[in-house]
């Protein structure tokens, strides 16, 4: 491709040999003459007008097509579909499975947004399978067969995906984060969640600008008041510690195995702080459980759980390191002497997984997060009182941790030390537990009564 700036317009010309009058505007890049037909004048006059106002606007000249750049890039642009499935072929490989489902979720969102209006449109149900199963999946991962359904929804999707170029329009942009602030139900998202599909579908927008298929990123001129997003933990969800241990009793009381397997390692999450997933990949090796004292916990692998399309094993659970840490970065928590007596009894009953891990399902497999949530309801059943269950809290296991990293807090353990052994950064540690420290309002009236003292 070559291009110039030598360019040079000639008067629409009308041709009356046909039986209907056609028009033709002529018009030479570098001394080569170009041309193009029209029905009707006035199409040929506005085309004639394009031509003119990319000259002035300075653009170049496709010296084989006679194009000037805006044209050019239109004719051979890619579609947003076409785009969007490079762009997740290029991320995948780099991204964890929770990260991948989360791209694709946004992903398909934007591109049904990004749709042109054509006839024959299939359902929304019917699309969505087509780009989750079909489109934004690496090719060795797709079902081996498609239906006539599937085939027709890609046929449209492929009709309706709108031109790359078109992107620069606001418009379309803005549509698009319209689409990414509701879920399917209607229900407006919750501000975490339009944040995160909002920052896939910026990337993704930042990777077209810098591979040329768009001048800027169009989201930055879009004036989005976005919701104020709380990531503060609700008090009335943390546990006491006489509480926390009722909870763990109840478990033991359903299943054989299951009950007393899962009540170690609800133990973790609330005397060591762990995320479940960390609570999931830990080893008998990764522990120190002296017979008296204090012990530690190094934490180097975890296992979060996600649909098997996402996963590199094609399992449930892929091993990954710590959340928010590089390669093989381990975190030490001490622990204290009442888990270091749960766990040192836990491996004398049950033993370990052949690799090592201290919970495991009979099989030897990870416990799904349905499987233990199922048995936590089961547990605030029997361990609280009705108004207590009604409530919210220790609604979630997670809710464990949230309970320790308070009491931590509240027991007067320095903010980094804390942060340390929770996996936070300082910043995020003190706004998310804002709410949960309690008493500091009396402290600090009593230092500045006595500072005031005369």
């Amino acid at each position: 491709m070559s291009r110039s700036y030598d360019v040079k317009f000639w008067k629409i010309k009308r041709n009356a040999s046909s039986k209907k009058p056609s028009y033709v505007v002529r018009w030479t890049v570098d001394g080569k003459e170009c041309s193009k037909t029209f029905g009707g004048s006035e199409h040929a006059e506005n085309f004639l007008s394009d031509l003119r106002q990319a000259a002035r606007r300075g653009e170049w000249f496709d010296t084989d097509t006679g194009l000037p750049e805006s044209m050019f890039k239109a004719k051979n642009a890619r579609t947003w579909l076409e785009f969007a499935r490079a762009y997740l072929n290029v991320q995948w490989p780099h991204h964890a499975a929770k990260t991948r489902a989360n791209t694709v979720e946004a992903l398909v969102v934007v591109t049904l947004a990004l749709t042109a209006a054509r006839q024959s449109r299939p359902d929304t149900t019917s699309l969505r399978k087509a780009l989750r199963n079909h489109v934004f999946v690496p090719d060795d991962r797709q079902p081996k067969q498609r239906d006539a359904q599937t085939n027709a929804a890609l046929r449209w999707l492929d009709d309706a995906s709108v031109p790359m170029p078109s992107l620069n329009e606001t418009r379309h942009a803005r549509a698009a984060l319209e689409a990414l602030a509701v879920l399917l139900d209607g229900r407006a998202a919750a501000p975490k969640t339009f944040a995160r599909r909002r920052a896939v579908f910026h990337h993704a927008l930042e990777y077209a600008v810098e591979l040329g298929e768009l001048d800027v990123n169009p989201l930055d001129r879009v004036k989005v008041k976005p919701a104020k997003s709380s990531n503060v933990v609700d008090r009335r969800v943390v546990v006491n510690p006489s509480q926390a241990r009722e909870l763990m009793i109840a478990v033991t009381y359903f299943g054989r195995t299951r009950g007393p397997m899962l009540a170690a390692m609800f133990a973790c999450m609330y005397f060591a702080g762990l995320r479940p997933a960390e609570a999931q990949g830990l080893r008998k090796q990764d522990c120190f459980l002296p017979e008296k004292g204090w012990g530690r916990i190094t934490l180097i692998r975890t296992r979060p759980q996600s649909n098997t399309r996402y996963t590199d094993s094609g399992r449930s659970f892929d091993e990954r390191g710590l959340k928010h840490r590089q390669g093989d970065d381990d975190r030490v928590v001490p622990i204290p002497p009442e888990l270091v007596a749960i766990l040192r009894a836990h491996i004398d009953t049950f033993g370990t997984a052949p690799d090592d891990r201290l919970f495991f399902t009979r099989g030897g497999g990870t416990f799904s997060g349905t499987s233990y949530a199922k048995v936590w309801r089961a547990g605030r059943c029997l361990a609280l009182t009705p108004d207590r269950v009604a409530s919210p809290l220790a609604g979630r296991p997670y809710d464990l941790r949230h309970a320790a990293v308070s009491l931590w807090l509240n027991a007067g353990v320095h903010a980094p030390e804390v942060a340390e052994r929770a996996g936070h950064s300082v910043d995020v540690l003190l706004r998310t537990y804002a709410k949960c420290i309690d008493g500091q309002q009396d402290i600090a009236n009593q230092r500045i009564e006595k500072a005031l003292e005369p």
